[in-house]
């Protein structure tokens, strides 16, 4: 299954945040794909199996497990993400939070590149059980 067509935006141009706000559909969006494809549930089961999959701790353990995997580039874009001046909500820790911010930022700048096929194969690294 392919994500949409991505816009033309220039993913070099955009600071970390933009990246970070267009990479969190893009991460809830292949949590959803995995969700979904687990078969027929409530909408209200499917719901919390994908919530689950996009807080913030949820993403930070994501991130450990990818991160041997990324290369220098996506290292890099990872790295502006989490170092971000974003306010962090009182239902996560700061180190989660960061690095969830981080993790949406590099999915948002491999959306904008076209690389839809290396955004799965982080995720279901992240995710086997899908």
């Amino acid at each position: 299954m392919e994500l949409m067509e991505p816009f033309t935006a220039d993913p070099h141009a955009l600071s970390p945040l933009p990246l970070a706000f267009l990479g969190d559909a893009v991460y809830e969006l292949c949590a959803r794909q995995a969700v979904a494809a687990m078969g027929t549930a409530h909408v209200g089961e499917m719901h919390d199996r994908a919530v689950a999959l996009v807080n913030a701790s949820a993403q930070s353990a994501a991130f450990a497990v990818m991160e041997p995997v990324l290369t220098e580039e996506e290292l890099a874009v990872y790295k502006r993400g989490r170092n971000a001046n974003a306010s962090v909500p009182k239902n996560a820790s700061v180190v989660d939070y960061r690095r969830a911010t981080g993790v949406e930022a590099l999915f948002g700048y491999l959306y904008l590149k076209g690389e839809t096929a290396r955004i799965y194969e982080l995720f279901k690294l992240a995710h086997p059980e899908f």
